[in-house]
C-alpha cells in the first residue's frame, strides 16, 4: 500500500472518559516547526459562574448553552513557516567518529556567501533516533485485568538495499548480492527490517525480518535495462558514451562534434571504398560531411536520452523509497548499490531528493559495487573494440575518465548531502555494507528561513562553518534549488502532524499517558482500545467569553510488526470549558479512547496529541501482542 493511500485511511473514532491526573511536563524540541492557532474556534462562552435564570421576556445568550467539549472533523487551523530550509550536518573527529557535543553557537550557516540565522537546531544521536518506550499492555478478558510486559520487540531500524540494476554489470552485481547475503546472515538484529528494491522495479521484497525471502530475491537479481536497446542501428559503429553525447547535445562542444563527425566518416568508410579514398586524400565531399553531422546529431540525441532516462529512473526510485520510508518508525537508511552514474540535466531532481531525504529523516548511503578498480581507458569488453578513428582515441579517453570521475561524485554527493556514508575503491563489499547500512552515531539538524525567499527555481549554495578550534570535518549538503511554488499553510500543517505520526521519536510537549487494552471476541478477532490520558492541569487555555478554550488534534495509528501502517483515527477536539469544569477536570484528567477491530498478532501503537494554543505536541509509542 502506498504512503498517500495509508494516510488517506486515517478515519475518525473518539470517546471521552474520566481518569487520573498526571504530573510533569516537558517541552517540544526546538527543531519542530512552530505553529499556533490562527483563530478561536466556536462561539465565546458564558461567564464561569452559573448564570441566574434570565428575567421573563428575555432570552438567554446562546453562548451560555454552548457545549463545553465537542469534536469536529476539520483540522486545527495552524500557522507555519513554509520556507524552512533543512540542513543535516555530520561532524567527525580525526579518527572519523561522529561528534555529538556541539551546540548551536558552534555553527555558522551561509547561503550564497551571506550569513543566515539558524532558527531550528537539534542534536540527534543513535539513542534518540532509536528511542522507543515499550508500554506494558493491559489484558482485559472476562471482566478481569492483568498487566504484563509485551515480549514482542517492535522494529527500530529499517534498511533498504537499492540495486542499480540498469547501470550494474553482471560481475559487479553478483559480487554485491553475495556481500548483501552475508550481511543478512551476520548483521541483522531482531529489531531490524530489510527491504530489497531495484531501479528496474523487478525482483523486490518489501521490509521484512524473513531472511529466507530476502535471500531468495537476492539470488534472482540480474542487470535490467529500463530503456529501449541502443543496438541494431546504422550508427552502432560510431563510439559514443553518455558523457560525449552530453557534450554534443547539451553543451554544444565544438571539439566533441568534430571528433564524433570524424568517427562517423571513418565508420561509414569501412563499407564505402570511395569515401575511404576521399578521407585518405583529404578530399571528403561536403555532402558526406553533412550526412555524418546528421548522424552524429541523431546518435547524440539517442544516447543522451537513454542515459538521462536511466539516471532519472534511479532518482525516481530513490524518491519513491524515501516516501515509503517516511511512513516507517525508527532509523531509516537507504543503501544505493551502484557503479555510479551522471545526471547532466537533472540537478533540480537531485536537490529535491536530498531535501526530501533530510525532511523525512532518511539517510542515503552509497556502495560503489565496482570495488577496487582502475579507470577504464577503453570500451567495455562487451562493446565494440574496432575503433574506426584511433587518432581520436586519446580525446575520447579523456572524456571517459571525466565521465567516470563524475559517476563516483554522484555517489559521494548523494551520501554527503543527506548525511550518509559512501564506501568506494575497496573490494571488501561486506565490510562496506556493514559501514553504510547504519545511520551515523550522531548528527545535527539545522534549519533557516532565507531572507527575501523567492520561488524561482534558482540554485543557492550552502556552507556550514564551525567556530571551534578542534580538528573536525564537516559533512553536509552543498546547496539547494528553490522550488517554483510554495506550499499552503494547510498543506504544511497537515505534513507536520503526519510526520509526527509516521515517526518513532517520542515527544512530551503535553502531559499524555498511553495505555492499551484488548479482549478477544473469538478465535480470529479482537477488540483493541488505545487510551490517551491527558492532564489538563498542565495545559494552556485561552480565556475568551468566560470560557477556557483550547483545541486538540488526537491521532491514534496502528502499525504491524514490520512497521507497515494498517489504520488510524484523527479528530480535532474543541474545548470551551467553564472554570468549574476545568477545575474538576484538572484533578481527574480526561481520557480519549480509540477502538480498533484487529486480528491476533503483534502491533505497534503510535499516539500523537497536539494543542492549538501553545502549539505543543506529544508523541507516544506502545506495543501490544494479541495471542492467536
Amino acid at each position: 500500500m502506498s504512503v498517500p493511500t495509508c494516510r488517506r485511511r486515517l478515519r475518525i473514532c473518539l470517546a471521552f472518559l474520566c481518569g487520573t491526573a498526571l504530573a510533569g511536563v516537558a517541552f517540544l524540541p526546538v527543531n519542530r516547526v512552530q505553529a499556533q492557532s490562527s483563530q478561536n474556534s466556536g462561539t465565546p462562552g458564558s461567564p464561569a459562574a452559573a448564570p441566574a435564570p434570565p428575567p421573563t421576556g428575555q432570552t438567554q445568550s446562546p453562548s451560555a448553552e454552548a457545549p463545553e467539549m465537542s469534536a469536529q472533523d476539520a483540522p486545527v487551523p495552524l500557522r507555519v513557516r513554509v520556507n524552512l530550509v533543512p540542513v543535516r550536518v555530520v561532524v567527525r573527529d580525526a579518527q572519523g567518529h561522529a561528534v555529538a557535543n556541539l551546540h548551536k553557537e558552534d555553527f555558522q550557516l551561509f547561503q550564497d556567501g551571506k550569513p543566515q540565522e539558524i532558527s531550528n537546531f537539534a542534536v540527534q544521536t543513535l539513542d534518540s533516533l532509536s528511542r522507543h518506550v515499550v508500554q506494558p499492555q493491559t489484558v482485559s478478558t472476562g471482566g478481569s485485568s492483568e498487566s504484563r510486559p509485551a515480549a514482542f520487540l517492535p522494529p527500530s531500524r529499517f534498511v533498504a538495499f537499492l540495486f542499480d540494476d540498469p547501470h550494474l554489470n553482471l560481475q559487479d552485481l553478483m559480487q554485491a548480492r553475495t556481500a548483501a547475503s552475508r550481511y543478512l546472515d551476520a548483521s541483522l538484529t531482531p529489531t531490524d527490517r530489510v527491504a530489497i528494491f531495484t531501479v528496474s522495479g523487478q525482483d523486490q521484497v518489501d521490509f521484512t525480518d524473513d531472511r529466507a525471502k530476502l535471500h531468495k530475491v537476492l539470488l534472482q537479481l540480474l542487470p535490467r535495462d529500463v530503456t529501449a536497446s541502443a543496438t541494431g542501428s546504422s550508427f552502432d559503429c560510431t563510439p559514443m558514451d553518455f558523457y560525449e553525447a552530453d557534450l554534443i547535445q547539451n553543451q554544444n562542444d565544438g571539439q566533441a562534434v568534430a571528433v564524433a563527425t570524424e568517427d562517423t566518416l571513418r565508420c561509414d568508410a569501412q563499407n564505402d571504398p570511395t569515401l575511404a579514398s576521399a578521407i585518405a586524400n583529404g578530399q571528403v565531399p561536403p555532402s558526406a560531411i553533412s550526412r555524418a553531422q546528421g548522424q552524429v546529431a541523431a546518435m547524440a540525441l539517442r544516447v543522451e536520452e537513454q542515459g538521462t532516462e536511466q539516471s532519472r529512473s534511479v532518482f525516481r526510485r530513490l524518491e519513491e523509497i524515501i516516501g515509503r520510508m517516511a511512513a516507517l518508525p525508527g532509523q531509516r537508511s537507504i543503501v544505493l548499490i551502484s557503479p555510479g552514474f551522471i545526471y547532466p540535466t537533472l540537478e533540480v531532481q537531485f536537490s529535491q531528493i536530498v531535501d526530501r531525504a533530510i525532511r523525512s529523516s532518511v539517510f542515503i548511503n552509497a556502495l560503489d559495487a565496482r570495488g577496487l578498480y582502475a579507470p577504464q581507458l577503453g570500451p567495455d569488453i562487451s562493446e565494440q573494440t574496432n575503433d574506426p578513428n584511433p587518432a581520436a582515441a586519446g580525446v575520447r579517453t579523456g572524456w571517459s575518465l571525466s565521465g567516470q570521475e563524475r559517476q563516483v561524485d554522484t555517489l559521494l554527493y548523494l551520501a554527503s548531502d543527506t548525511g550518509g556514508y559512501s564506501f568506494r575503491n575497496n573490494n571488501d563489499l561486506g565490510e562496506g555494507l556493514r559501514q553504510v547500512a547504519s545511520a551515523p552515531e550522531a548528527y545535527y539538524y539545522l534549519a533557516f528561513v532565507p531572507e527575501n525567499f523567492k520561488f524561482d527555481g534558482h540554485y543557492h549554495s550552502l556552507k556550514v562553518v564551525l567556530r571551534t578550534k578542534e580538528e573536525l570535518t564537516i559533512q553536509t549538503r552543498r546547496g539547494y534549488y528553490a522550488p517554483l511554488h510554495g506550499e499552503t499553510p494547510a498543506d504544511v500543517a497537515k505534513r507536520d502532524i503526519e510526520d509526527a505520526v509516521f515517526s518513532q521519536e517520542e515527544q512530551h510537549g503535553l502531559p499524555v499517558a498511553l495505555q492499551t487494552q484488548f479482549f478477544k471476541t473469538d478465535a480470529a478477532d479482537a477488540k483493541l482500545a488505545v487510551l490517551a490520558h491527558l492532564d489538563l492541569a498542565h495545559m494552556h487555555f485561552e480565556k475568551a467569553g468566560g470560557r477556557n478554550q483550547d483545541n486538540l488534534t488526537v491521532v491514534a495509528a496502528l502499525f504491524d510488526r514490520n512497521g507497515n501502517f494498517i489504520t488510524g483515527t484523527e479528530r480535532t477536539v474543541l474545548m470551551k470549558l467553564r472554570d468549574e469544569t476545568l477545575e474538576r477536570l484538572s484533578r481527574t484528567g480526561v481520557t480519549v479512547r480509540t477502538n480498533f477491530d484487529v486480528k491476533p498478532g503483534d502491533y505497534v501503537i503510535r499516539l500523537v496529541v497536539r494543542d492549538s494554543q501553545a502549539a505543543l505536541l506529544s508523541a507516544e509509542n506502545g506495543v501490544v501482542e494479541i495471542p492467536y
